[in-house]
């Protein structure tokens, strides 16, 4: 039997701090630890996200809650982490930015995955990717498969809801538009079948966690550089901004002026 350490891989994984500062200065340690973690999430919610997929097509709305759950759980750590990051000063950032070169958190690959499961699909985003790499192959096939919103549209039409047609046959490649038929089926739902009802209170929560994990993020980069460009040439904070309060499921938060 493996021992905690071989199971874990703990030393390899403790070699991948590498700062790249003289000194090094203390604070990139920090960084890079925080982003590498980020990236453990991002992977782990992408797991749950296609763990989501597979029981909802299975009609089991239990699983799918609890799953959701979970997710959101994960959400409010990230969140959470952003108060240490929060604790470096703009400059202690300063003092090791410039060895990001042309790095930035604009090119995790697997946060613009996870964007694409869930429905936020932007097809130039592949062109930052090189052509042949994991990532854009990666990028290349959640694109033309279909989101969590068409799962979750999928598992009301086999519980009984009037689902649309076009809602159900609706181009995957694109982003979740408002669909006024389908919130006529959705009030239904909130009226006539509790355990459906807590679904959809559950992907609203999901959808507002990652909202709050936009906004707290966009502050947290506000806050460490302020209105200058991002690493990598990004915009930085303005470019975040755009991202803010723009929901994953519109349907379900446009609703709530129909009850």
């Amino acid at each position: 039997m493996p021992s905690y350490s071989e199971y874990l891989k703990i030393d390899e994984l403790l070699t991948l701090q590498c700062p790249l500062s003289e000194g090094p200065e203390h604070d990139e340690m920090l960084f890079i630890v925080i982003h590498q973690v980020y990236e453990l999430w991002f992977k782990e919610i992408l797991h749950e996200v296609d763990h989501l997929q597979e029981v909802l097509s299975a009609n089991d709305g239990a699983h799918a809650r609890q799953t959701l759950k979970r997710i959101l759980t994960i959400l409010k750590v990230m969140v959470a982490q952003l108060d240490i990051l929060e604790t470096m000063t703009p400059l202690e950032f300063l003092s090791f930015r410039d060895r990001l070169e042309s790095g930035s958190g604009f090119q995790s690959f697997q946060f613009r995955e996870l964007e694409f499961a869930l429905g936020w699909k932007h097809p130039k985003a592949l062109e930052r990717y090189p052509a042949g790499s994991e990532a854009r192959r990666r990028l290349a096939r959640r694109l033309t498969s279909s989101a969590l919103w068409d799962f979750f549209l999928r598992h009301l039409a086999q519980s009984g809801v009037p689902v649309p047609r076009a809602d159900l046959e609706r181009d995957v490649t694109r982003r979740v538009e408002s669909s006024p038929a389908l919130r006529e089926a959705l009030v239904t739902v909130y009226r006539t079948q509790p355990a459906l009802a807590e679904l959809c209170e559950r992907m609203v929560d999901f959808d507002e966690g990652l909202m709050e994990w936009r906004y707290r993020h966009v502050k947290m980069v506000q806050r460490t550089i302020g209105t200058r460009r991002g690493t990598g040439g990004s915009a930085g904070a303005d470019y975040l901004l755009t991202t803010l309060n723009q929901p994953l499921f519109p349907d379900l938060w446009a609703i709530r002026t129909e009850f």
